[in-house]
């Protein structure tokens, strides 16, 4: 009788190798927000995805540590503001770029006051938290959307770490 093998253990890629190839995948700059018991807080964040569309729900990865994490988690509630491509300056205030010299990420930054802040002139969706799934050193916020809008401007795009924007190509799908 043949003895059943134990599987080997799954193997991870070396981290610097993950990091390196993540640069090379094109990804939209989101804001995440959040308000509520917890307060209003603001990230900028490039895990963003849509995940089903019967329900509309969408998904964000959050790192575990942050504030804009214990927010949503908190709060019960987000919103995804997917940047213009002239929202360079927007991403870097989120991102913390200023946080030395203003208080309030939101100030001088035009955004309605819903439950979670819509950045203005954004695509954007409303979501209430569904379900919030640990991984490694982050945690995936599953929302179910109660509102989307869309903005004509093409999206901000991060790759390679760096800024850019979309160009339409010749094909339609």
């Amino acid at each position: 009788m043949l003895k059943p093998v134990k599987p080997s253990p799954p193997q991870t890629v070396a981290r610097d190798v993950f990091i390196t190839a993540m640069r090379h995948v094109a990804s939209t700059v989101t804001v995440v927000t959040s308000n509520g018991p917890a307060g209003k807080h603001g990230a900028t964040v490039s895990a963003f995805t849509s995940v089903s569309a019967d329900p509309p729900t969408v998904m964000v990865c959050l790192r575990s540590d942050s504030r804009i994490a214990k927010a949503v988690g908190e709060n019960g509630c987000f919103a995804v503001c997917v940047l213009p491509r002239d929202g360079i300056e927007t991403a870097l205030r989120f991102a913390g770029s200023d946080d030395l010299q203003v208080a309030d990420r939101f100030e001088q930054v035009a955004h309605s006051d819903w439950a979670a802040p819509h950045i203005e002139d954004c695509t954007s969706f409303s979501c209430d938290v569904d379900q919030a799934v640990p991984s490694g050193s982050h945690i995936a916020f599953f929302g179910r959307v109660t509102w989307a809008g869309t903005d004509a401007a093409p999206p901000l795009v991060y790759f390679d770490g760096k800024f850019g924007e979309f160009s339409h190509g010749q094909t339609d799908v």
